[in-house]
């Protein structure tokens, strides 16, 4: 039987109530099928119940073959050696205590067929660009985007028939993108990506697009899917028009009709005051005249609700990708200003800034360099979360700092009460209006964060640091496009248009660092922060 997934009837709620999916059938087969869809929509919710991770409140989930998942956030335990997160480790110790000669029933047991499982393991960590760590290394010594692809080659080791990757390239340098390219690539069996690395997906073979509760199919890679979609937009904002014109033509006509009809009543009312027929003749006349009347009206009414029901339904085929709005007045820094002053500052881990960095006025910096460069441990020096070594990191206005892990937000409070936390001289009305320009309007504010998607969980937490009091005039982000769609990183493309403030973003993600007017771009490498020309990124 070859692999396959397949979720009959598939229902599940929050235990706040926030239902996600109610009665979702779908089946996934050979191939790569990328899983798209608005930030909330259930992409990872989805990932997470095929996984066991979480419980369906009703239908199932049936999978034919072994199933691997590498989840969004990856935790592993730091004092792991390499080979124990591998899980290869009591393989590999048996493969040499049987080298060693002993030669024990349980070391062939252990082994069973997988002789070669340290080879295998190496030539894994070589073609995903580990092969310098080693087995016998510690998790701790290794990066976040390090730990992403120690993960994944744990499930390409394992051999499972159905590989489930939920943003995989998060925190991954340029250079382990491509390492991870290659993996999806060959991948033989089935494989249901979530991402929103735009060149992860065009390496699909098909697209499911998840959209409110249930999934449409495109054959082909995400630009196959673009394409599609703009026909559908085009074709379902030219049906818009036509039921527009055809609702405006109803009302037209029923006035003309209760116009004629009103006549009618006034001609008939006329003659049978001026008595010029019989009376049982215009009794006759005017109660027939009666249900005519109420039969063409009611046909009106009825073609204008089925005016009305189109128009209803062709809006409902058009997207609607908000845009987060704001209005930040205060974050403004004049020209020149001095907003950070960095004066021979050394890092924990080595890291250093040699001599000074100043960064003055509204300028806005790029931040790049590999995975372990020491990107977070510098903005997290700067935000006063780590002490330096030496030296000195001098804040001169108000700063925020939003984290890769958004754990700014309290989990168990609502998304207006988490920023309330950050404004506590605003009234709850003044909160609530800022906040839906964030697109978090009535019952959605009231949403705990706990059970916000990705995307959502760092626009909760963007909108808490951007309406702080004071003000934030200098802004850091750590890579903020992780776990967010596409629409939402042109959200948040336009949200930062409005920011008027300074700007630090340590990012792989250049199409969006272009996009957001970086002045000017500082490369992290070998320990040394050192600024470059436009002309040497990418």
């Amino acid at each position: 039987m070859s692999p396959s997934l397949t979720c009959s009837s598939l229902a599940f709620t929050w235990p706040d109530g926030t239902a996600v999916f109610e009665g979702l059938d779908v089946a996934f087969g050979p191939g790569r099928t990328g899983l798209v869809g608005v930030n909330g929509s259930g992409k990872s919710t989805l990932l997470r119940l095929i996984a066991g991770e979480l419980t369906p409140a009703g239908g199932t989930v049936r999978i034919a073959g072994e199933v691997g998942y590498l989840p969004q956030n990856v935790t592993l335990d730091t004092t792991l050696r390499v080979d124990q997160a591998l899980g290869i480790a009591a393989r590999r110790a048996a493969l040499h205590a049987i080298e060693a000669g002993d030669v024990a029933e349980e070391h062939f047991e252990t082994v069973g067929d997988d002789w070669d499982v340290e080879e295998r393991a190496l030539a894994t960590l070589g073609e995903l660009g580990l092969g310098h760590i080693g087995l016998d290394r510690t998790v701790g010594e290794v990066s976040g985007g390090e730990s992403v692809l120690l993960r994944l080659a744990a499930l390409l080791l394992r051999r499972p028939d159905v590989l489930l990757l939920d943003e995989p390239t998060n925190n991954l340098d340029l250079y382990a993108r491509r390492r991870l390219y290659g993996a999806v690539a060959d991948w033989p069996g089935v494989m249901v990506v979530v991402s929103h690395d735009r060149e992860l997906l065009d390496l699909v073979d098909q697209i499911a697009d998840l959209r409110a509760g249930g999934i449409t199919w495109y054959g082909g890679n995400y630009s196959a899917y673009e394409e599609a979609l703009a026909v559908e937009q085009e074709a379902a904002e030219r049906m818009v028009r036509v039921a527009e014109a055809d609702l405006r033509k109803q009302k037209r006509e029923l006035v003309d009709a209760q116009v004629k009809l009103a006549r009618r009543k006034r001609y008939g009312q006329k003659m049978f005051e001026q008595k010029r027929e019989p009376k049982i003749v215009m009794g006759a006349r005017k109660r027939a005249a009666q249900v005519s009347a109420g039969k063409h009206r009611i046909m009106h009414e009825e073609k204008l609700s089925d005016a009305r029901e189109r128009l209803d339904d062709a809006v409902e085929a058009v997207r609607d990708d908000d845009e987060i709005r704001v209005d930040l007045p205060h974050t403004a820094v004049p020209p020149g200003r001095g907003v950070l002053t960095l004066m021979d500052l050394e890092l924990a881990h080595g890291a250093r800034v040699g001599g000074g960095f100043d960064l003055r006025g509204p300028e806005r910096v790029a931040l790049i360099g590999r995975n372990g460069a020491g990107k977070t441990t510098l903005l997290r020096t700067i935000a006063g979360e780590l002490e330096p070594v030496s030296g000195e990191a001098r804040v001169q206005v108000p700063l925020r700092f939003l984290p890769q892990r958004l754990d700014v937000l309290d989990p168990e409070l609502t998304v207006a009460e988490n920023v309330a936390r950050f404004a506590p001289g605003a009234t709850n009305n003044r909160v609530r209006a800022r906040l839906a320009r964030f697109l978090f309007r009535g019952a959605r504010a009231d949403q705990q964060a706990r059970t916000l998607s990705g995307g959502e969980r760092f626009r909760a937490a963007l909108a808490a640091l951007m309406l702080a009091e004071p003000a934030p005039q200098l802004l850091m982000l750590d890579e903020p496009t992780n776990n967010l769609d596409m629409a939402s990183v042109r959200q948040l493309t336009t949200a930062l248009e409005s920011y008027e403030g300074a700007l630090i973003v340590a990012s792989h993600d250049m199409p969006f660092l272009e996009s957001i007017g970086v002045t000017r771009w500082v490369l992290m490498e070998e320990g040394e922060l050192k600024e470059i020309g436009t002309e040497a990124v990418g």
